[in-house]
């Protein structure tokens, strides 16, 4: 039931859209579209149009599974990267957290989420397959495993240096700069820079 006494159904139309986005209320929602009203038409063609090209030509990236607007990112596809060294993070918005903080040279690993029985999400469900496949390789120096600092993230971290214990790679974890129980894109940069230089080995325990 909506809160707001709309005047027009295309205004309700469009705040009923904009509300369904993440810490999105209807009140903000109705702000945004207002504001989008009155700017011009070059504008607001140019907004709505970046967001449809967006969801019809964004890539994922078949190496790391980070976002690209090629079949290979910028970051894979970069030969100043050391190719051997890989970073295992949860979602996309890790991997720009850990680029913000200028101290990562390797290559990234995107699992598409963590280990969540309660939520329903399981191995199979992640891209663990695919990392153990470029593992196998045989050029794969070092995995870093840089998942958030919670139960469900230790959890992950073991599952996949599990995986990976056939394998003749170092398997190493972020240092514990990250508090505890945080998730990776909260981490201020200096402390998160830190803690991928001072990594350390994974004992293959859960903590």
């Amino acid at each position: 039931m909506s809160l707001i006494s709309f005047p027009s159904k295309l205004l309700e139309n469009a705040v009923t859209e904009f509300s369904q986005l993440p810490g999105i209320g209807q009140k903000t929602a109705l702000r945004m579209v207002l504001y989008l009203l009155r700017q011009d038409k070059e504008t607001v063609n140019s907004f709505g149009n970046s967001i449809i090209q967006l969801k019809k030509d964004i890539k994922y990236c078949k190496e790391c599974f980070n976002l690209s607007d090629t079949e290979v990112c910028s970051i894979c596809s970069a030969s100043n990267r050391d190719h051997g060294l890989v970073c295992v993070v949860e979602n996309i918005r890790d991997v720009m957290s850990i680029e913000a903080t200028g101290q990562y040279f390797g290559v990234y690993h995107v699992l598409g989420g963590i280990i969540s029985p309660m939520d329903g999400i399981g191995p199979s469900n992640l891209a663990i397959k695919e990392l153990e496949e470029r593992v196998s390789t045989g050029n794969i120096a070092e995995v870093i495993l840089a998942l958030s600092t919670t139960m469900e993230g230790d959890t992950t971290n073991f599952y996949i240096f599990r995986k990976l214990k056939p394998y003749p790679v170092k398997v190493s974890t972020l240092a514990r700069g990250v508090a505890v129980g945080d998730e990776l894109e909260y981490a201020d940069q200096v402390t998160l820079g830190r803690s991928i230089v001072n990594r350390t080995l994974f004992e293959g325990t859960i903590s």
